[in-house]
């Protein structure tokens, strides 16, 4: 067993933290409280102060931060980031172990591993799946990609973070999971903000409006699930059997909320997005086929 492995398992190992906005202020905090030593750099070095205060160290470069630790964290807002605070402290990156947790593009991610690679470094791709605050609690999951030995060896460091979930050994499947989990996000947030313009123009108050339309987002999952198929049975076999919710009947639903929030006078486009998918199908004659036919139109736009 090498002198980098003992390091990354053992649980005072020390730890680098790159990136010092809410979310690594949280890993820096977490890591602290679990007896690890944390050496930090952010750009602006007044964002240390409070994690210095619990105790890490500040490195003066990113060429310092580096060298404090075989597991270096970096939590940036995308990955040139990374490029171009390290891009100087290349000829210190040999042996050790790169996780990049910050938002990018699978093919990115790609890149950067073989940057890595071609630095004798080693490089895991992860996506954090909760808010800061949520950080090292139950709650908080992790998905990670790259070599499966890597993931081993630092796997009890990186899940005081988040429970760790692999994805397996393409860079790329970490970030493309984090882009399909924060697609659903997003898209409910607005969702969300649209349902609740349209009960505003009939008097409801945003307080009144989200207890209730939260209440449905939270059935989704149980509706989904409902049944002896699930839409991702259907899915991997190709299947669309239309005998309850059909791209005829939920098209109809669309272009009803199309026509109301036009009334409205409020934004069209998300609305317009979601009626795209239905019409598309229905051209197509799938109409009695179910709403999961809509598929076809994201795996193949016209």
């Amino acid at each position: 067993m090498n002198e980098h492995h003992d390091t990354a398992t053992t649980k005072a190992g020390p730890v680098t933290v790159i990136g010092l906005g809410p979310m690594g202020q949280a890993m820096t905090r977490t890591l602290l409280a679990a007896g690890h030593p944390v050496t930090v750099y952010n750009r602006t070095a007044a964002r240390a102060d409070g994690v210095v205060a619990d105790g890490a160290a500040l490195a003066a470069t990113p060429r310092d931060a580096v060298e404090a630790s075989e597991l270096v964290v970096l939590s940036l807002t995308d990955y040139q980031a990374m490029y171009d605070l390290l891009d100087g402290a290349t000829a210190s990156l040999t042996g050790r172990t790169l996780v990049n947790l910050s938002s990018d593009t699978p093919d990115r991610s790609r890149q950067a591993a073989a940057w890595a690679s071609g630095h004798d470094a080693s490089f895991l791709t992860g996506g954090v799946m909760v808010p800061a605050p949520m950080v090292g609690t139950p709650a908080s999951h992790i998905y990670f990609s790259g070599p499966h030995e890597v993931m081993d060896r630092h796997s009890p460091t990186l899940a005081l973070l988040g429970t760790p979930r692999y994805l397996g050994d393409d860079p790329g499947l970490a970030q493309m999971m984090y882009q399909a989990q924060l697609t659903v996000f997003l898209a409910g947030l607005s969702a969300l903000m649209h349902a609740t313009a349209m009960l505003g123009t009939a008097g409801l108050k945003a307080t009144e409006a989200l207890p209730e339309l939260l209440a449905f987002a939270d059935s989704i999952g149980d509706i989904l699930r409902a049944g002896e198929q699930t839409p991702g049975t259907a899915l991997d076999a190709g299947e669309h059997p239309g005998h309850l919710s059909t791209v005829t009947m939920m098209g109809a639903t669309a272009d009803h909320i199309v026509e109301t929030t036009a009334s409205l006078g409020l934004d069209l486009a998300l609305p317009r997005a979601i009626q795209a998918h239905y019409r598309h199908a229905i051209a197509n004659g799938h109409g009695n086929d179910n709403w999961t036919r809509i598929i076809d139109s994201v795996r193949r736009p016209q």
